[in-house]
C-alpha cells in the first residue's frame, strides 16, 4: 500500500522504475551485502545510469532535475530493497545539491559530474568528537596561507570515507564568530596531509562505508572553497529539511519491507493447525504497521511538497523524520516477533531491517533533537 494524493502519474512512473530495480537487483543482494560489508560499485554505476543519482541537481548540471517528492520515492523504494544503498543516494543527493548551488564552473567538471555519474565518490564531513548534534561546535579550522586555506582536524563517523575521492568538509576560518565563522571546502582525499581513518563495523545498514577523516596541515588552494566565506553553517543548515525528509523516507521502506514479509510470513507460517495471521494478536501488529507506514509515508510526502513548493519546511520534515524513525525502529522489532525464533537468525530479511532502522533515530539529528525543533517551531 504506498496511496498518496501528491503522488501524480510521473511521480509513479518514477517511483515503479525504482521498485523493479530494488526487487531484480538490490533485494537479492541485500543479505550478501549486510554479511561482507562490500561497496556494491557496480549498482551504483548502474543507478547513475537510470538516473537514481542527483534527483533534484538541475539537468545541466546532470542530475535529474526532478522535485523533492521524487526524491522520497526514489529514497524509499531504494530503501526497501536495502537501506544502505538508499543511503549513498541520499549522500549523492545532498553533496550534489551543495556543488550544484554553491559551485564554480571547476568544481562542477571536478567533482559535481563525476559524481553523479558514480565515477568519483564523495563524502559529506560535519561530524566531529565533540560535534554531532551541536554542530556549531566543529573545531575543524582552516587557516589562511599566501596561497589559499590550511586546514587542520579531525571528523569522525562519515558516510563513504574509506571509500571517497573527495569531501566536503564543514571548518571554522573565524575562531571568534561562533557559528558565522564556518566555510565549506572540497578536498581530495589524496592531497597531502589527508589520512583516511578505519572503517567502522557498525550494527546495521553494514554496506553503508562509514570512517573518519583527518586533516593535517592540507594546504588548499583558494579556489577550494565551496560557496561564499563564513557562510559555511548556514548553507549546511539550508540543506538538513531535505536531508532529513531523505532519511524519513529511507525509514519507511525499511518499515515498508518489513510489513510485506510479515504478511508473508503470517500466511505460510503455521501454528495449532492454523495459519498466524488467523491470530488477533498477530493481525493487529500487522495492522499498526500498515498504520503507521502509511502515516509516516504521507508526513514524508507532506514536508517534500513544502520544499517543492518553495517554503521552509522545518517543522514537518522534523515530524516526518522522528515519526517514521520511530515507527521503523518500533514496527521491525514487531516483524521480528512475528517471524519467532527465525526472525532472530542472522540471513532472514527482518533481523537484518531491525538493525537497519535504529540509525534512522540518531543521524540527521537524532529523534531528541528532532523533537527539540518540533517544540521551538510550535511554540515561537
Amino acid at each position: 500500500m504506498s496511496w498518496s494524493p501528491l503522488v501524480s502519474d510521473r511521480h509513479a512512473m518514477i517511483r515503479d522504475s525504482v521498485r523493479r530495480f530494488a526487487d531484480e537487483r538490490i533485494r537479492p543482494q541485500a543479505n550478501e551485502l549486510d554479511e561482507t560489508e562490500r561497496f556494491p560499485a557496480e549498482l551504483y554505476t548502474e543507478m547513475a545510469e537510470l538516473g537514481f543519482f542527483g534527483i533534484t541537481v538541475p539537468e545541466t548540471y546532470g542530475g535529474v532535475g526532478a522535485d523533492v517528492l521524487s526524491y522520497a520515492l526514489v529514497m524509499e523504494e531504494l530503501s526497501r530493497g536495502y537501506a544502505s544503498v538508499a543511503d549513498q543516494c541520499g549522500l549523492v543527493e545532498l553533496v550534489g545539491s551543495l556543488l550544484a548551488e554553491h559551485g564554480t564552473e571547476a568544481q562542477y567538471s571536478r567533482y559535481l559530474r563525476p559524481l553523479l555519474r558514480a565515477s568519483r565518490r564523495g563524502a559529506y564531513a560535519l561530524t566531529e568528537p565533540e560535534a554531532g548534534s551541536d554542530l556549531s561546535s566543529v573545531k575543524t579550522t582552516a587557516e589562511r596561507s599566501k596561497t589559499g586555506w590550511v586546514l587542520t582536524g579531525e571528523k569522525i563517523w562519515i558516510h563513504n570515507a574509506p571509500v571517497c575521492d573527495f569531501a566536503v568538509v564543514l571548518a571554522r576560518t573565524d575562531r571568534d564568530a561562533g557559528h558565522r565563522g564556518m566555510s565549506i571546502f572540497v578536498v581530495d582525499s589524496d592531497a597531502p596531509g589527508v589520512t583516511i581513518g578505519r572503517k567502522e563495523h557498525k550494527m546495521g545498514q553494514r554496506a553503508s562505508q562509514v570512517g573518519a577523516l583527518a586533516f593535517q596541515q592540507v594546504e588548499l588552494p583558494r579556489e577550494a572553497m565551496l560557496g561564499p566565506e563564513n557562510r559555511g553553517f548556514h548553507i549546511m543548515m539550508s540543506l538538513l529539511d531535505k536531508g532529513r525528509v531523505g532519511i524519513a523516507a529511507l525509514a519507511v521502506g525499511i518499515l515498508a519491507a518489513a510489513l510485506e514479509a510479515s504478511v508473508e510470513y503470517a500466511k505460510v507460517r503455521k501454528q495449532f493447525g492454523q495459519p498466524i495471521a488467523d491470530f488477533q494478536a498477530v493481525q493487529w501488529m500487522i495492522a499498526d504497521m500498515a498504520k503507521d507506514a502509511q502515516a509516516a509515508r504521507l508526513l514524508v510526502h507532506a514536508a517534500a511538497a513544502k520544499l517543492d513548493s518553495g517554503e521552509r519546511a522545518t517543522l514537518e520534515a522534523s515530524m516526518a523524520k522522528c515519526f517514521a524513525s520511530d515507527a521503523a525502529v518500533l514496527h521491525t522489532a514487531n516483524a521480528v516477533q512475528i517471524h519467532g525464533g527465525t526472525g532472530y537468525i542472522r540471513g532472514f530479511e527482518v533481523e537484518r531491517l531491525y538493525r537497519d532502522a535504529k540509525i534512522t533515530q540518531i543521524y540527521e539529528g537524532t529523534n531528541q533533537i528532532q523533537r527539540m525543533i518540533m517544540a521551538r517551531e510550535l511554540l515561537k
